[in-house]
């Protein structure tokens, strides 16, 4: 894998990783409802702590999005073809640590089902099932990283 970086989000990302959010397989098919229309707004990337993975080109290859007042990941994506090389780990890893320099004791995650195993592998632990919603017709996975 090429050189890896992460650095904080700027409202200039945001097309970027509004079109990895958009072009992720993960969002196929049933699920593709979740992500249509989404956009990963420059407000939004400039009120929230927003990290995102890069190559030494600069291009994408995943963010996360940590809403500090809620203590939850709010979003966390890796591009398909940078998945399976660590950026998915190396990216968690630094929330974690962003999370506990903020002084939270843990993060709730609401994760997308397929994505389950990837958080228990990175060291979430289940805690319950968040029943389907709005424009979601199906349940999801509720899980919790323990940053203190």
């Amino acid at each position: 894998m090429s050189s890896l970086s992460l650095r904080r989000a700027t409202a200039d990302d945001s097309r970027r990783l509004t079109q990895l959010v958009r072009k992720s397989r993960a969002y196929r098919g049933d699920y593709a409802a979740m992500v249509d229309g989404y956009v990963v707004g420059g407000s939004y990337i400039e009120h929230h702590p927003v990290f995102v993975a890069v190559d030494e080109r600069d291009r994408v290859l995943g963010f996360y999005a940590l809403l500090l007042d809620e203590a939850e990941l709010d979003l966390a994506f890796v591009a398909d073809e940078a998945q399976g090389r660590g950026v998915g780990r190396l990216l968690m890893e630094h929330m974690i640590g962003q999370a506990r320099a903020a002084g939270l004791s843990s993060i709730r995650v609401v994760a997308h089902p397929p994505a389950e195993e990837f958080y228990l592998r990175t060291g979430a632990r289940r805690t319950g099932t968040v029943e389907p919603t709005g424009h979601i017709h199906w349940a999801r996975p509720e899980l919790r990283y323990d940053v203190a």
